[in-house]
C-alpha cells in the first residue's frame, strides 16, 4: 500500500508510520514541525519530510489512504486536497480498528491508569513470549516501537484514548475499537477544551462501554464510583469483572504486594498503582495468562516512561518524573510518593501545561492535590496561556485554587530551574510533574542536585 500521513511527526503517528514502514509498505508524511525523538526516529527510517509544511501535491492518484493526525486542521491543504480527489482518508483510531476488525480487540480505557495498565499486560505477555499487536502511549523497555502490527497474531492490546480522532471526526479515539474485552480503570474530568462539562466528559465513557462487542468482558474499578455506576448500567450483552486495589505493605522504602504464595516485592509503587495491576492482572487472564505466572513477570515491571520514573538516587535523596497533569493524578502522584518515603521530606513540583490545567474555570478542581507535600511548587507560562488563547491567570488564582498558603509559584523557566539546582537536598524526595518540561528543564541534569 501507499500510505500518506498528515502530521506524521505526532507521537502515536511516527509510531504508525515507522510500524508500517518496517512491514513494507510504502509511506510518505508531513508536517509543520517534528520534534524528538520523533525526528531522529523518522529520519533513522528515510521517512522525515525533506521540508517542513503542507504540500497539496504530495496528494494524488496512486495513494491508496492518508491517515490524518489531530495535530493538523481542518483546512489543512493536503487534506483539501485528498478530500477533492476521493482517496481514502482514515483518523488514526479508524486505521487501528481496520487492521484489527479480526482480530480479539482489547481496549484499555479511563482517565488514569491506562498507559500504565496497558504497560504492564504487555510486560507480562512480552515475559511469557506471547506474542501480541499493541498501541501503547510511552516507550517501554524491551520494545522498539510503541506500535505493532501483524497478520498473524490473534489479540491486539490498545490504549484507548478519549481524546477527538481527527480534525473532521470529533469521536473519541476508544468509542471507534468496538473492544471485545474492555478495561475502565477510573473518571476523573479532563479535556475540558473538548468537554466542557464533566457530564459530557463522562457520557464519553457511557458510550465507550455500551460498544463493547456481544459477548466481550468489561473490567472494571469498582473503587471508582462513577466506573461502578457505568459498569453496572451497561445494557451490552457483556460479563462484568469488577477489581479493587490489593492488599500490599511498604518496608524501607519497597513496596510488597500480596500474593496466595505471600509476600512479593515489587518495582512500582502507590494504591494508585496498585488498583492499575489489579486490572492488568484480570486482563492478563482474559487473555490466557494465569495467576502464578502474572506475579512472577509483574515482579520484574518497573514503569512506562514518564510514570513514577526514577530520574536520580543517593542514600539520602531521590528523584521522579512523572506525566501526571490532571487533578486525579496529582494527588495519586504526589500521595503515592509519599506514602513510599514517608520519612523524607517530599517536595513536589507541578507544571500547569495543558488546556484544562491553565483554565481559570478548572483551576480549583486542584484544591487539595498537593497536600501530602511538605513543600509544594507549581509553575506555568503566562505565554503559554496566551498561544492556547485562554483567559490570563494569575498567581493570586491559583493560590487560591490550591487553598495553600505556603504555594511556591514561578512562571520564569529561569527562575524554577535556579530554585531547583541553588539548594541542598537533604533526606528528601523530589518530585516534577508535568506534560512538558518546566520551559526547558533538562531532567538529566537533575541528578546533580541530589
Amino acid at each position: 500500500m501507499r500510505i500518506h500521513f498528515i502530521a506524521i511527526g505526532g507521537s502515536a503517528m511516527h509510531n504508525l508510520a515507522l510500524t508500517l514502514h518496517d512491514k513494507g509498505e510504502e509511506v510518505t508524511g508531513s508536517d509543520d514541525a517534528i520534534y524528538e525523538p520523533s525526528r531522529s526516529r523518522l529520519s533513522k527510517k528515510g521517512l522525515l519530510p525533506e521540508e517542513m509544511g503542507w504540500f497539496p501535491q504530495k496528494i494524488n492518484k496512486e495513494l491508496d489512504a492518508v491517515i490524518l493526525g489531530m495535530h493538523a486542521k481542518a483546512d489543512n491543504p493536503e487534506l483539501i486536497q485528498a478530500q477533492n480527489s476521493g482517496i481514502k482518508i482514515y483518523s488514526y483510531p479508524e486505521f487501528i480498528y481496520e487492521q484489527s476488525k479480526d482480530k480479539t480487540r482489547v481496549v484499555i480505557g479511563g482517565s488514569h491508569g491506562k498507559t500504565t495498565i496497558t504497560s504492564m499486560i504487555l510486560h507480562v505477555l512480552h515475559y511469557h513470549d506471547r506474542a501480541v499487536d499493541f498501541l501503547v502511549g510511552a516507550q517501554l523497555q524491551g520494545f522498539d516501537n510503541m506500535v505493532h502490527l501483524t497478520e498473524e497474531n490473534d489479540f491486539i492490546l490498545l490504549e484507548g484514548d478519549e481524546y477527538l480522532s481527527s480534525p473532521i471526526d470529533k469521536r473519541p479515539k476508544f468509542h471507534l475499537y468496538k473492544p471485545n474485552i474492555a478495561l475502565l480503570s477510573g473518571i476523573a474530568w479532563d479535556h475540558i477544551n473538548v468537554f466542557p462539562t464533566y457530564e459530557n466528559y463522562v457520557e464519553q465513557f457511557e458510550i465507550f462501554a455500551e460498544s463493547i462487542a456481544h459477548g466481550g468482558i468489561l473490567v472494571y474499578n469498582e473503587e471508582d464510583l462513577e466506573v461502578k455506576r457505568i459498569a453496572e448500567a451497561a445494557q451490552a450483552p457483556t460479563r462484568k469483572h469488577p477489581y479493587h486495589t490489593p492488599e500490599y505493605t511498604v518496608e524501607n522504602g519497597k513496596t510488597l504486594l500480596e500474593t496466595p504464595e505471600g509476600p512479593m516485592p515489587i518495582s512500582v509503587f502507590g494504591a494508585h498503582n496498585l488498583n492499575n495491576l489489579a486490572g492488568a492482572k484480570w486482563i492478563c487472564q482474559h487473555m490466557g495468562v494465569d495467576e502464578d505466572d502474572f506475579y512472577e513477570a509483574v515482579a520484574s515491571f518497573e514503569g512506562a516512561a514518564k510514570r513514577l520514573e526514577k530520574i536520580g538516587e543517593t542514600a539520602e535523596n531521590i528523584a521522579f518524573k512523572d506525566f501526571a497533569h490532571s487533578p486525579s493524578k496529582v494527588k495519586a502522584t504526589t500521595e503515592a510518593v509519599k506514602s513510599q518515603f514517608p520519612d523524607r521530606k517530599l517536595i513536589a513540583c507541578l507544571e500547569l501545561h495543558t488546556y484544562s490545567s491553565l483554565n481559570a474555570e478548572f483551576l480549583n478542581q486542584y484544591k487539595g492535590t498537593l497536600d501530602a507535600a511538605e513543600e509544594a511548587v507549581v509553575f506555568y507560562s503566562p505565554e503559554a496561556v496566551s498561544i492556547k488563547k485562554l483567559k490570563h491567570i494569575s498567581k493570586e488564582q491559583i493560590a487560591n485554587a490550591f487553598e495553600r498558603d505556603d504555594l511556591i509559584i514561578f512562571t520564569e523557566p529561569e527562575e524554577f530551574k535556579k530554585y531547583l539546582f541553588q539548594r541542598e537536598l537533604n533526606n528528601t524526595a523530589l518530585l516534577l510533574m508535568s506534560s512538558g518540561n518546566y520551559g526547558g528543564l533538562d531532567f538529566d541534569q537533575v541528578q546533580r542536585i541530589l
